[in-house]
């Protein structure tokens, strides 16, 4: 059954393997080396740009004799103890074999502890763990060292990749929790971190600024655009092993629509080769078709997002849609598309930019998605 899904044509909203994942060969290199050295990586990127693809990537390319790679995903963690049970979930069973379970790894640790295990009797299937960790059962250094305590019971290193980072911002206390994660983390000799988010503004705060504790406490990563000619290969071999067409005239023009996003362009190759039929070549009609049904499947998702808006926030993206992108403040501006007083413009920049509808690169203010950007012009 994997390979069945390991060979669909474009794969889009989850992470890809090797079939369905093209260049960033350089960043590939890059953190795995980080990896197999124990350098701390901090990802950053606007969303759907392929983050959790890279790293799940280079963790496959590690030396598993050396180094054994942890992923875990922030997003659910609203309490600092719920990360904490998180962490030494995901800690306690990928560290350890399906011969050894998770009860070799930390007998001490989960010896306080009722934990309930339910193992699939089918292989394949994951092992599901519940801990129960409390402030009762366990300091947070206790499980902030834990990785250390695997990776030297072991003889390996470890590598904690976690997803979603940006939410130790959101957590209660979060610049006491900040602190004391940086505190363990940064004397451990045998495990390392890869921490990487989907709010790009959120960290390149919690990374970028000197007062926060994560100053510096990596190599920071910024991961660009892929390129329209490593796209181009990549779309034609797909293409070409379900007998149909592309040139790289309609590639770029691809491309060009969704800003080389990559989740939408694994998006919008799929939706054009699903209307060909065997034999057939891709032409602009056959795309124009296929954005369209692309902006027909958004948008529930892009009403929703402008329902909790207020007017003057919507009235904001429609005037960064109309291509103001430095004069928001300017009284013909503001007039223009109803904004309010100028004192009314860094609140609504900010408020969309909590909501991760816009970018704010300097001066210039964005829209970080081009499909949302289209849908807008078009129908909001």
């Amino acid at each position: 059954m994997k390979d069945v899904f390991d060979k669909r044509e474009f794969v889009f909203g989850v992470a890809v393997e090797d079939y369905n994942f093209t260049d960033r060969e350089q960043e590939t290199q890059q953190l795995r080396m980080n990896f197999d050295s124990g350098i701390n990586t901090i990802l950053i990127s606007p969303r759907r740009w392929g983050k959790t693809s890279l790293v799940k990537k280079a963790s496959r390319m590690v030396d598993n004799d050396r180094v054994i790679v942890v992923y875990l995903d922030m997003f659910p963690c609203k309490t600092e103890y719920e990360f904490y049970n998180a962490l030494s979930t995901a800690l306690l069973i990928q560290t350890a074999s399906r011969k050894e379970l998770w009860m070799e790894n930390a007998r001490e640790f989960v010896a306080r502890l009722v934990p309930k295990i339910s193992i699939n009797p089918d292989p394949n299937s994951d092992i599901s763990l519940s801990l129960g960790i409390t402030p009762a059962t366990h300091t947070p250094e206790e499980i902030l060292n834990l990785p250390e305590q695997i990776a030297r019971q072991k003889g390996k290193r470890i590598v904690v990749c976690i997803d979603e980072f940006q939410q130790i911002g959101e957590l209660p206390d979060s610049l006491t929790v900040q602190k004391r994660l940086r505190t363990v983390w940064q004397h451990q000799q045998l495990t390392n971190y890869c921490l990487f988010g989907s709010k790009k503004h959120l960290m390149t705060s919690l990374f970028g600024l000197r007062s926060k504790p994560f100053y510096q406490f990596g190599q920071m990563m910024y991961l660009t655009k892929i390129p329209i000619s490593a796209w181009t290969g990549y779309i034609q071999s797909h293409f070409a092993e379900k007998g149909r067409k592309i040139s790289e005239e309609i590639i770029t023009e691809l491309c060009t629509l969704v800003e080389q996003q990559s989740s939408y362009v694994q998006q919008l190759a799929g939706i054009l080769l699903s209307m060909l039929v065997e034999g057939e070549a891709a032409t602009s009609t056959h795309l124009k078709s296929a954005f369209t049904f692309l902006l027909d499947a958004c948008t529930p998702l892009f009403k929703q997002q402008i329902s909790t808006l207020t007017n003057y926030q919507l009235n904001c993206l429609r005037a960064i849609v109309a291509g103001h992108h430095t004069d928001l403040g300017e009284r013909a501006v503001r007039d223009g598309f109803d904004l309010g007083s100028p004192s009314n413009i860094p609140r609504l920049k900010n408020a969309l930019l909590e909501r991760d509808l816009i970018e704010i690169d300097g001066r210039e203010v964005f829209i970080s998605d081009p499909v949302f950007t289209r849908w807008l012009k078009e129908r909001g």
